[in-house]
């Protein structure tokens, strides 16, 4: 049986036969975000069913590639949509593309995601730098064989979310007149949305916005020593906070409205990083 090094060596050394760049900043595009992938400059696309060992994406709003291309001269690996839990795959199947951007060369990470507002300091169509986060999701990425190769057996959370990266998207966002949101992000598995028990809860732990992401891929990244800046855009307002019932087609249709914006930061930050 091989490794989930192996695993990820393969898959790296096929991507490389697509392209000569190579990366050093991932992008995780969440719901309806996926648009600013196909703004970068000499790009290719890749879809996930052709690289080895990745699985198809079946969630609306997530189309499913890998786009390799440049972004203000940085070399940049944009996955258009993500892998869940909730769609049946492992910890490990979530986390698979950050194992194989380590490999190709990625130093560092902006991980973008679709929430829900807990805080009553946030609204729809805010976008809230992620300061840290609450891993509810029950289980982690790193449970099993640990790979030294990618990293130590206990590594350290302190700062998953690098507070240098995360200064130079603040003073970007100011520089738009977005203004400077930050906080807590909490994970629960999904795909069901959260109670208003649920989130009265989170609030009470100190989340200030929820979602079913990011949080393996982030632990992954911070095992690897890949530095890691988390952007939230806020879609809804969680259970409880908002009487309106809470639908996939809102979140979409919201971050639809913001895309402009965020594919206009992003566009702004990365060439920073």
């Amino acid at each position: 049986m091989t490794s989930v090094y192996d695993n990820a060596v393969e898959a790296a050394n096929f991507i490389k036969t697509k392209t000569s760049l190579v990366p050093e900043i991932a992008v995780i595009l969440g719901s309806g975000l996926g648009g600013f992938a196909d703004e970068i400059e000499e790009k290719i696309y890749i879809s996930y069913e052709e690289i080895p060992h990745f699985k198809k994406s079946t969630v609306q709003g997530h189309a499913g590639k890998l786009v390799i291309g440049k972004v203000g001269g940085k070399v940049v690996a944009c996955m258009q949509g993500r892998y869940h839990f909730y769609e049946g795959n492992t910890m490990q199947e979530v986390v698979f593309p950050i194992r194989v951007f380590k490999i190709l060369g990625v130093t560092k990470m902006v991980v973008t995601n679709a929430s829900g507002g807990i805080s009553k300091m946030l609204q729809n169509g805010d976008l809230m730098i992620i300061r840290d986060h609450i891993n509810y999701m029950g289980s982690n990425p790193l449970i099993g064989h640990n790979d030294e190769r990618f990293g130590p057996r206990f590594p350290d959370m302190s700062e998953i979310y690098n507070k240098k990266l995360s200064n130079i998207v603040a003073e970007h966002m100011r520089k738009l007149g977005l203004g400077v949101k930050t906080g807590i992000y909490i994970a629960f598995t999904g795909p069901s949305y959260e109670t208003p028990a649920e989130i009265l809860m989170a609030r009470q732990m100190g989340a200030d916005a929820v979602g079913m992401s990011t949080v393996p891929e982030c632990i992954t990244a911070n095992h690897m020593g890949i530095k890691v800046v988390g952007i939230s855009c806020v879609t809804n307002m969680a259970a409880g906070v908002s009487e309106n019932r809470l639908t996939h087609d809102e979140v979409c249709e919201t971050a639809g409205f913001m895309r402009e914006t965020f594919k206009k930061l992003l566009r702004n930050f990365i060439p920073d990083l």
